[in-house]
């Protein structure tokens, strides 16, 4: 018997429809690939285990196994090698799999472009986070998440700058909480607050006594200390400050951090100064309030977005998303007149 596997998945983008063609192949067997089948062998790869996918996919190991072996026996062509410990897949199950991955995708965005025309806001939104917003952000969205009584699931991970970019494209994340502009032709940014920069600085130091700081104040401190080099933080620190690598060098001591509360305790327990953000400079102690300054004539800010993919479809859920970071954000960080001020990455 003669039977074509074919997806056509319909994509709307607010003014225009546009059909793509998915996948479509011919086999020449009785029976027919299904689903279930493929989220299956994803299951397989992922795990590396028959036993550990089966309880993943909530069905019994033999139950698993037997359509697997189903689907090898209809293409005839082995898609595991059963032998290796953990279980792997074959060169040519490598590209079945992978296909396999891209059809479950392109079946998910059906379900996301029904939902969207229904007005159902519901379902997973995996959300990506870089480490200098999520301890600021996310314990307070979590509350406010959870009051809402929503009926989103929100999966979040922090990642880089570069991470959330990379999953955002490949479909891993649906999107990300970074600071932007990012200039990426695919990604959408959908600004939602504004942070000041403030120095934070020892006691130890000269320039203490100043209410305010000017940039060229910074040259005079011994130690400056920055994250590392994955944080786009640490970049608009530099433009911020006018540093160039060399300046950087000069310190006494280099410590590149991880976080923006460690460099806060550093120079709590040490000389030097550090550049922290807004929402940070607001969860400070207010003994460490007074280690604060504010720049003299400057307004810079970092802009914080929600950005998703060009092709996202569930514009209504990411709405509702932004809304909920936004009851957590004080309303003068939200002033679009700020961004004007945005320090580039």
């Amino acid at each position: 018997m003669k039977f074509i596997l074919q997806f056509h998945i319909y994509q709307i983008n607010n003014s225009y429809i546009c059909i793509k063609y998915i996948y479509s192949y011919t086999f020449y067997y009785g029976h027919n690939m299904n689903i279930q089948q493929l989220e299956y062998i994803v299951a397989v790869d992922n795990y590396r285990h028959f036993a550990k996918a089966a309880e993943a996919s909530f069905v019994t190991q033999p139950t698993l196994s037997m359509m697997i072996q189903k689907l090898e026996d209809e293409l005839e062509i082995k898609i595991f090698d059963r032998t290796s410990h953990p279980t792997e897949p074959t060169d040519c199950g490598k590209k079945i799999i992978e296909q396999a991955r891209t059809i479950l995708k392109q079946i998910e965005k059906v379900k996301e472009i029904v939902q969207e025309e229904k007005n159902i806001i519901q379902g997973e939104f995996k959300l990506g986070i870089i480490p200098t917003i999520a301890p600021y952000v996310i314990p307070d969205l979590l509350r406010v998440h959870e009051e809402s009584n929503t009926q989103i699931q929100l999966i979040i991970k922090e990642m880089t700058t570069a991470e959330i970019i990379e999953n955002i494209n490949t479909g891993d994340i649906d999107g990300g909480i970074l600071s932007t502009p990012l200039k990426q032709e695919k990604i959408i940014e959908n600004p939602i607050y504004y942070e000041k920069f403030y120095a934070y600085i020892s006691p130890a130091e000269n320039i203490y006594s100043k209410k305010k700081l000017k940039i060229n104040d910074l040259q005079k401190v011994k130690n400056i200390w920055l994250l590392e080099d994955v944080h786009c933080f640490r970049n608009q620190t530099l433009r911020l400050c006018q540093l160039s690598k060399k300046q950087i060098q000069k310190s006494t001591a280099n410590y590149q951090a991880g976080s923006i509360d460690t460099l806060i305790n550093i120079v709590d327990n040490n000389q030097g100064v550090t550049v922290i953000p807004e929402l940070a400079a607001m969860n400070l102690t207010e003994d460490q309030q007074d280690h604060l300054r504010d720049f003299e004539d400057m307004e810079a800010v970092r802009e914080v977005s929600l950005v998703v993919h060009c092709n996202f479809i569930r514009r209504r859920m990411m709405s509702e998303i932004i809304h909920l970071i936004k009851e957590i954000i004080p309303t003068a960080m939200q002033n679009v007149q700020l961004k004007k001020n945005t320090i580039e990455l």
